[in-house]
């Protein structure tokens, strides 16, 4: 039950275009939203897609992964264990600044007499290009086009091209191109706990300052965290007439004054490059080195070649990684959502490509909530990562998946550290964080979603079962198998009340809505395939990785006890169950609670959470997101399709959607038990999460696991694809009015090609020699060169 109106761009300003997302008019209503929907990134360095001039903008941002800011967490109340430090994305030095006069009138996009203006982020280049033509109160026509991409290539690297050619006069032309930083937050003060908060003082403090012609550099280190940042910017200049330059600096503020006096139709082009380094250890003056480094390289290279690098790396992307849909050419879907199929492949692609460059350059750091393109969540990492990001990643760029894993594993002694500070063995991940330290100061949704652990562990499981990659299992993963498994069988206990049934109680699921709660179903059920998962791989170490196995005992003191107390507790473990219904309970007192007055609770006051106070939420039945649901797509292979449907039928009119990572998953599991109607709006709603805004703050940046989510929603949900204990099945699903889906997964190493119609499935090896899964139960040996067409003998999805 999604309460929603759905606002879609409209279509004269946005229209809809398969490979690009184009503004055909400066739109001030819609600026803050595609601020974020054009924002460039590569995983490491994010630029906000603010136009260049640096005004009107909801908000300029920069951004560094992993580059933030402490702070103390002022609790009203103090108790052992809150989480004491939180910590914040720093807004870096704004490097794209371009400043134009022409005839000493300044051009400001609020105040200009547009004549023509596009901007498009063209999704098959990686390029944010711009086309204006500005007529000054004299008559005078100027042409202003730009190019800007963060490169894939080169992580440190960014460039944009600005072009100026006044077409009827002859005049002076004076472009300021900047390096800035403004030490004071633009962020507004807001009573969101999705926002991120401001900071009252100065957050930077410059450690150099230093120009050379026209090569701009900025070194700076944070008050409290300690980091440090490097920043640079380089210039080429051309122009039929001689240009004059002049550097200037304040503090905080570096600019070239490039000045040319044109004559009609002539252009003055300057094409800017951009590098940024920080470091948690490195001195400000060395990152600086290191971005003249970068700069000398870029500069050598030119910006075509960096287009062309660009170019190639997203054209890799798309070969593994795009799905295309076709409908059919007859079909009506003018009542629908999006109106057109263009259009849908259009927001399915923006989807993607923003999980592109969210990820394609993490190395060492995590992904955070919202990516790269705005400050939402504070730039936390959260579970978000192993749920909804890493599938598609795992299935389609396995290399990328490791490193995020690599990263979370590499937060370990902060994860021992935190289950030692609420007395507990083991250890246990931050709920969200940067540095690995817990950040969330509500303790009841955040420290208590202990499912985290679980989480972690399934990804790590999934991408083993995938890929194939023992060897990052034991020489990587065991340590935190062996750390989460001891953390679960000292959080729980074998109550007397449960038959000895192993019980889990004052834990949080993924439902925000119930905290604090005994034996979350989800929470169980996922804690228990920890166990049993640690309990395996270690015992196959004993037997088959002798001295894997020795180093793992002298890095965690293991004994051979607490592996068969693993496996007991597993065993054992209490599932909630409502025999009469035929349902798995949430957690032990969810059918008790007080049900919600949905009919009575007009849309205008969902999410629930910024209009209820939380003590009124956990007492009502009401769901903030999937979770029993979750759990039934997660660990599919531990109910029966009857269960499924039980339990669907049960949860989703009591789950409210005010999560992005909801629908996505309610989508899935619909199509699987034949809800096929409902399965289109939840898939049609995940699409459009951040292109209609439905959750109400894409202006903080995009929901960047509902857009994994909605790779999952269209994989699993309409091919049925599923990967249990490794082994691959499908069982497509194809609505009446879709011609065809087709998409690629990488599965040991081997790419294979999935295309789906109305009547059959078609299976090619597009790289590997042998494939092995099953399609509607029946096993299916692919071999390379030999493509396998398959009847689709279930029911076929209605349209």
């Amino acid at each position: 039950m999604l309460q929603r109106q759905l606002e879609l761009p409209p279509r004269h300003v946005y229209p809809p275009d398969e490979w690009r997302l184009v503004e055909r008019e400066f739109y001030p209503r819609r600026m803050a939203q595609f601020e974020t929907l054009f924002s460039t990134s590569n995983g490491y360095l994010g630029i906000r897609g603010a136009h260049e001039e640096g005004e009107p903008a909801f908000q300029n941002a920069t951004l560094i992964s992993g580059f933030h800011e402490t702070w103390p967490i002022a609790h009203a109340e103090e108790a052992y264990g809150f989480a004491k430090t939180g910590q914040t994305l720093v807004n870096a030095p704004d490097a794209k600044r371009m400043r134009l006069y022409v005839d000493d009138e300044p051009f400001s996009l609020r105040h200009a007499n547009l004549k023509g203006y596009e901007r498009v982020l063209d999704m098959r280049t990686g390029i944010l290009h711009r086309e204006i033509l500005w007529e000054l109160a004299s008559g005078k026509l100027v042409s202003i086009k730009s190019r800007r991409l963060v490169s894939l290539e080169h992580r440190h690297l960014a460039a944009l091209e600005y072009e100026v050619t006044v077409l009827n006069a002859d005049v002076p032309v004076v472009i300021s191109s900047e390096l800035v930083y403004e030490p004071h937050d633009s962020l507004p003060e807001s009573a969101d706990p999705r926002v991120a908060r401001a900071f009252d003082g100065r957050v930077m403090h410059c450690r150099l300052q230093r120009s050379r012609g026209p090569r701009l550099v900025m070194g700076y280190e944070t008050e409290r965290s300690g980091m440090t940042l490097g920043c640079a910017v380089d210039h080429v200049i051309s122009s039929e007439r001689q240009a004059r330059t002049e550097t200037r600096e304040r503090e905080d503020h570096s600019r070239v004054i490039i000045s040319v006096d044109v004559r009609a139709g002539e252009s003055v082009r300057v094409t800017k490059f951009m590098s940024y380094h920080s470091s948690r250890t490195s001195p400000a003056d060395e990152l600086c080195e290191r971005t003249e480094r970068t700069l000398d390289r870029a500069m050598t290279g030119g910006f075509e070649a960096l287009c062309e690098g660009q170019r190639r790396f997203v054209q890799a992307f798309w070969e593994r990684s795009d799905i295309q849909v076709r409908g059919k050419p007859d079909a009506d879907i003018s009542s629908e959502v999006l109106g057109s199929w263009e259009q849908s492949q259009q927001v399915l692609r923006v989807n993607l490509f923003h999980i592109l460059q969210a990820t394609a350059r993490a190395e060492g750091v995590g992904v955070p909530a919202k990516g790269l393109t705005g400050m939402g969540y504070e730039g936390h990492y959260f579970w978000d990562t192993e749920i909804y990001v890493l599938p598609f990643l795992i299935y389609t760029e396995p290399r990328i998946a490791k490193n995020l894993l690599q990263h979370r594993f590499g937060l370990l002694e902060h994860a021992r550290e935190r289950a030692r500070e609420l007395n507990q063995k083991g250890a246990l991940f931050a709920w969200r964080t940067i540095n690995g330290e817990e950040a969330s100061a509500y303790y009841a949704a955040g420290t208590a979603q202990y499912h985290i652990n679980a989480d972690i562990v399934y990804a790590l499981r999934k991408y083993v079962e995938a890929t194939g990659d023992e060897a990052f299992l034991y020489e990587s993963g065991a340590e935190v198998l062996v750390e989460t498994a001891r953390l679960w069988r000292d959080l729980g206990f074998f109550s007397e009340q449960r038959d000895g049934r192993f019980c889990i109680v004052g834990v949080t699921g993924p439902d925000e809505y119930n905290t604090v709660v005994n034996n979350n179903t989800f929470t169980n059920l996922m804690a228990r395939e920890n166990l049993w998962f640690a309990a395996q791989v270690v015992e196959r170490m004993r037997t088959d990785e002798h001295e894997r196995y020795e180093s793992l005992i002298h890095r965690t003191g293991l004994v051979e006890s607490e592996v068969d107390e693993w496996r007991r507790a597993a065993d054992r473990m209490f599932l909630p169950y409502d025999e009469d219904a035929g349902i798995h309970i949430q957690d032990d007192h969810f059918p008790f609670r007080k049900p919600w007055d949905f009919e009575n609770t007009p849309p205008e006051k969902y999410p629930l959470l910024l209009h209820y106070h939380p003590l009124e939420i956990y007492r009502h039945r009401v769901i903030k997101q999937a979770d029993v649901v979750l759990a039934m797509f997660l660990l599919g292979d531990e109910f029966s399709l009857e269960e499924k449907r039980r339990n669907f039928d049960y949860y989703d009119p009591l789950t409210t959607g005010d999560s992005s990572l909801s629908v996505c998953i309610q989508s899935i599991m619909a199509r699987e038990v034949g809800l096929d109607a409902k399965a289109r709006q939840y898939l049609s709603y995940a699409a459009l999460m951040d292109y209609a805004d439905i959750g109400g703050n894409v202006n903080d940046g995009c929901h960047i696991a509902s857009m994994g989510g909605t790779w999952m929603a269209v994989v699993h949900g309409l091919s049925g694809f599923r990967d249990y204990d490794g082994s691959f099945s499908f069982a497509p699903r194809v609505p009446g009015d879709i011609e065809s889906v087709s998409f690629r997964l990488t599965l040991r190493g081997c790419l294979l090609a999935v295309e789906l119609s109305q009547e059959q499935a078609t299976y090619s090896l597009l790289e590997g020699e042998t494939l092995a899964f099953r399609h509607e139960g029946e096993k299916v040996e692919l071999v390379a060169g030999t493509p396998a067409s398959l009847p689709i003998t279930r029911r076929r999805a209605a349209a």
